[in-house]
């Protein structure tokens, strides 16, 4: 905990992440009406049929929630296809994971639970990006975007994929399949600094996917994949979960979001001169495992808080980042960020510089891929990626980060240190002037699996 003093005319803001939504009271029952009673699909025991193969697909654990959805979900979900007379021997739990790192059954376990990893280990597997075998070229889009899947989709009668958090308009949709079920070829299209968005409308990076999905259907047929989308209240607490193909589950989603959720740049009336908030020693890259410098700084940091830099600061603002930030690596989830630190970030902190330079070379990187593919480790591109909310510097004049255990962490990166917030902020004020405007976001503690 960092405690600090700030002056009276701070505003305070709400990190928002939990919404205005109430919690559901019985998990299960909201499950079963997704998968009952869904938007634009038959109910799900009536869309299966005696001897398809079946795929059930979800989350990776970096997905940032903290209830039961997965052991309620596939259970469920398993309930209903055996039901409809799909044999067990014909229904593989694939862990969408991507280019994150593929996780161990006893990590699997502690997120879907002991009993599912256990009736179906050995037809449960997380997805490889890498693996030749198994990723189909489906085509390319007519605006050139190449459309790659696994063969657990392409291969499936029918695949139900089930996302356990839309947060804001970055996660579910076309994302859930285009992205966690496919490979770099594909990924990169949308994967830039500044195509990726959490944006509720007009969402660059859901148009790309959202093309992808219509190729998907093209090739593969409109009834194959069933979706489950969730709306969570809050981290721990489930609102919603939306049953039926991905565009209406992804609309159904949205809406209930926007009408929730204001947009974040009515938080103050006037933007303001200097933005402090707190990094958590979290990351959801860092499940099961820990956090690092640019997952610290950089990914969580200025990422996935660093929305609040744009939506509160005024061009040329000071943020002030509280962390400790220490200086330590975990080389065997995140080998390649330890060598973008030392030899990218030494040199380079531009991420669209990274991204055509840099990151093409990581991406055929056979030591790497090993790693990924065979030893739990981050695809060696995802280092690359955590780079791209550095294009927050265009907005920021400055970052100073409060309380860092070794100076030299921040000021690799080419940012201030301070010893503590108040430090901070009188060193903003002595550039910005003592009436400087000040907003405090509040971020609470946050959850990482251990």
């Amino acid at each position: 905990m960092v405690v600090a003093e700030v002056p009276g005319h701070t505003q305070v803001i709400s990190p928002g992440l939990s919404v205005d939504l109430s919690t559901a009271d019985d998990l299960d029952a909201v499950v079963a009406e997704a998968v009952d009673v869904p938007l634009d699909r038959p109910p799900l025991d009536r869309l299966a049929r005696p001897g398809m193969r079946v795929t059930v697909a979800f989350d990776d654990p970096t997905v940032p929630c903290y209830a039961p959805i997965w052991s309620s979900a596939i259970r469920i979900v398993i309930d209903r296809l055996q039901k409809a007379g799909v044999k067990q021997r014909d229904i593989q739990l694939v862990c969408a994971n991507s280019l994150h790192r593929q996780f161990t059954h006893d990590e699997i376990a502690r997120t879907i639970g002991d009993d599912l990893v256990r009736t179906h280990g050995d037809r449960l597997r997380c997805h490889d990006a890498e693996d030749p075998d198994q990723m189909v070229h489906l085509g390319t889009t007519q605006s050139g975007y190449d459309v790659v899947l696994g063969r657990s989709v392409t291969d499936s009668d029918l695949t139900v994929y089930i996302n356990c958090s839309t947060m804001r308009g970055f996660s579910g949709g076309w994302k859930s399949v285009c992205v966690g079920l496919s490979g770099y070829r594909s990924i990169a299209h949308h994967h830039t600094p500044d195509i990726m968005s959490m944006s509720l409308d007009r969402n660059r990076m859901h148009a790309i996917l959202d093309e992808m999905g219509t190729m998907t259907e093209d090739r593969l047929g409109e009834d194959r994949i069933f979706k489950l989308e969730t709306v969570l209240a809050n981290p721990l607490g489930v609102h919603k979960m939306f049953g039926g193909s991905v565009w209406a589950t992804r609309k159904a989603a949205i809406e209930t979001l926007r009408s929730k959720q204001p947009a974040r740049r009515t938080l103050v009336q006037e933007p303001v001169d200097i933005v402090i908030y707190g990094v958590p020693d979290w990351s959801p890259y860092a499940a099961f495992s820990h956090t690092n410098p640019i997952l610290d700084l950089i990914s969580t940091g200025l990422g996935y808080l660093g929305g609040m830099i744009e939506a509160l600061g005024k061009p040329g603002c000071t943020v002030i980042l509280a962390t400790p930030c220490p200086l330590r690596w975990n080389m065997t989830h995140h080998p390649a960020y330890r060598e973008v630190w030392e030899e990218v970030l030494s040199a380079d902190t531009d991420p669209e510089h990274v991204r055509h330079h840099i990151e093409p070379e990581l991406a055929r990187r056979g030591d790497y891929i090993e790693l990924y593919r065979f030893q739990n480790a981050f695809h060696p591109v995802h280092a690359s990626m955590a780079l791209y909310p550095l294009k927050r510097l265009r907005h920021a004049g400055k970052v100073i980060v409060a309380g860092a255990h070794d100076e030299s962490v921040p000021r690799h990166l080419g940012f201030d240190y301070a010893p503590s917030v108040t430090d901070a902020i009188a060193m903003a004020q002595l550039e910005m002037g003592p009436g400087a405007t000040i907003a405090l976001v509040e971020n609470p503690l946050a959850f990482n699996r251990q």
